[in-house]
């Protein structure tokens, strides 16, 4: 096996390579077509200038790109300056967070507090439940799924088919049976069809993989009718595992009047957030909360690290933990609901928008994700960030999205329809099958005119 190993051009002097003479006179950074290089090649290390300058640049094309991002639900609009001290610190916190572990460097103090919040957000006792701070809604997706699993070895795996990539590649990896069940025009699970694989499959136990939230829709797979369907299938409490993937929503219904519950007071097993959708975070991160009953069959004695290893990963970033933390000691729950009541607002003016301009799009309730025909301009689609699939997009109006913001996307997406379907000589796709005829403005439907 051979590496690619840049290559010193300098001289040995006293055992110590000194930079060569044309390596002297390209000390500054080397540009091509007005872009920095990242290339990594001085042996002799670079100027802190010059690291400067990279980072500046960076920071400035990410401020331009913040200003359209649209299309995926990540919150933009936060401020951890106060948390700059911990940066001079590695904190990593193995093990089981509850434990403790010899590696003193950890911040598990903090992991524990935010998880005894969510465990009191999700409505389970302190002393029922066990969770850990993850690298995001995939690792939370991976462990709550590992416990279906490890409960029923012999399980089939059920998930809808707008369910999160990451649900169908869990299931490779563990190689477990997997069907993939219909939706429903509004992107929920098709209850009819899940019945029907039920009844098709009574002989091995059923582990559901339920969205809070599905990545392209936002659409609520109803958990009150998916646990009455299992019992119509003949499935009783203790013949199936049901994991809730509340990776953006799952922090959001709370916070909503009206809006149906995620609470371990039903029959579920495990419910996983991603940390930097809602609450905002630089890094990735999420949380899984589960009931302790299931963490037994994973739990293994480490010696090394004096603790249970009972995590996806082994090392796990403690900085994490700090920002989830600050987040809600920052903001609490009347600031979060207020967060929440902002996005939803802002996606129906959103909605109206796209409306009144003669654009099919769909808006679910209690969602903060609207569905609209997709753009035929891979440039404008990048400009904007967003996100497609087939004949749709979405914009998912998080914090830093404002009123602004929006008005001028829907105002630019309506000049650019001008030149993608010129004088009626070529005819906006019609979305009703992805959107339901009621929402669709093509001609054939033409719902708002």
């Amino acid at each position: 096996m051979s590496f690619n190993i840049p290559i010193c051009t300098g001289r040995l002097v006293n055992n110590i390579i000194k930079p060569s003479i044309e390596e002297d006179k390209h000390e500054d950074i080397q540009e091509s077509n007005g872009h920095v290089s990242l290339t990594i090649t001085k042996c002799t290390g670079e100027t802190n200038a010059n690291l400067a300058k990279i980072i500046t640049n960076y920071v400035g094309t990410l401020n331009q790109n913040k200003l359209r991002f649209l299309g995926y639900p990540t919150n933009l609009d936060f401020d951890y300056a106060a948390l700059k001290p911990l940066l001079q610190f590695h904190l990593n916190n193995a093990g089981d967070p509850f434990l403790g572990s010899s590696y003193s460097m950890n911040s598990t103090a903090f992991e524990v507090c935010v998880l005894d919040w969510f465990a009191n957000l999700w409505e389970i006792e302190k002393s029922e439940y066990w969770g850990y701070v993850t690298t995001g809604g995939t690792e939370g997706n991976l462990h709550g799924i590992l416990l279906g699993r490890e409960q029923f070895p012999d399980g089939i795996l059920y998930a809808s088919e707008n369910s999160h990539y990451s649900i169908f590649k869990i299931a490779r990896m563990y190689r477990m049976q997997c069907v993939k069940v219909g939706t429903l025009v509004s992107g929920e699970i098709d209850y009819a069809e899940l019945h029907a694989s039920l009844l098709a499959h009574k002989d091995k136990p059923a582990i559901i993989n339920l969205n809070i939230g599905t990545t392209m829709k936002g659409a609520i797979d109803d958990v009150d009718l998916v646990i009455q369907t299992l019992g119509e299938s003949g499935f009783p409490r203790n013949r199936f595992y049901i994991h809730c993937d509340g990776a953006l929503f799952g922090m959001m219904l709370p916070f909503l009047k009206k809006a149906p519950r995620t609470t371990f007071k039903k029959p579920i097993g495990s419910i996983a957030i991603s940390g930097h959708k809602f609450f905002g975070c630089p890094i990735p991160c999420g949380v899984v909360i589960t009931r302790l009953e299931h963490i037994n069959v994973l739990s293994k004695d480490v010696e090394y690290i004096a603790s249970k290893d009972v995590t996806i990963t082994g090392s796990r970033c403690g900085h994490a933990p700090m920002f989830l933390w600050y987040a809600i000691q920052e903001r609490g729950l009347i600031g979060f609901e207020k967060e929440v009541e902002m996005c939803i607002m802002n996606a129906r003016h959103l909605l109206d928008q796209l409306r009144h301009a003669g654009i099919g799009a769909m808006l679910n309730e209690f969602s903060n994700t609207v569905v609209f025909e997709r753009p035929l301009d891979d440039e404008f689609t990048s400009r904007w960030s967003l996100a497609c699939k087939g004949n749709i997009a979405h914009v998912v109006v998080m914090q830093h999205v404002t009123i602004e913001m929006l008005d001028s996307f829907v105002v630019e997406l309506v000049q650019q329809r001008l030149i993608w379907y010129p004088d009626g000589l070529r005819k906006p796709p019609c979305i009703a099958s992805d959107i339901g005829a009621e929402n669709c403005a093509c001609t054939l439907h033409n719902s708002f005119s």
